[in-house]
């Protein structure tokens, strides 16, 4: 069974990094475009658009910025999870490992 289930705790840091990217390349655009100003584009109704549109974009963002945070940290969670239980694990073995050697050259004296 355990060959069926598997966690690559190097590709979830891969994505944690690749989640905290996005948000930093979506600021990054965010504020570039934050600099263009309506009044500097033309007509009155490109202008009105244009202000909408920058509106829009700060909310979904922030929005889109909200749910990658959330997402970033509950793969955070999951990692130290998975992490914890390979220590675990790891632990366990090495416990039986030391009771099963122990017993078998008590068993052979």
């Amino acid at each position: 069974m355990g060959e069926q289930f598997k966690t690559d705790l190097q590709q979830l840091e891969t994505f944690i990094r690749t989640l905290e990217g996005c948000v930093q390349e979506l600021n990054e655009a965010r504020t570039a475009l934050a600099h263009v100003r309506a009044d500097q584009i033309g007509t009155q109704r490109l202008d009105e658009s244009c202000d909408g549109f920058q509106d829009r974009w700060k909310y979904g963002a922030e929005q889109t910025k909200k749910m990658i945070d959330a997402i970033s940290e509950g793969v955070k969670t999951n990692k130290k999870a998975y992490e914890a239980v390979e220590e675990a694990l790891d632990r366990a073995f090495k416990d039986i490992g030391k009771t099963s050697m122990g017993t078998g050259s008590r068993g052979a004296a």
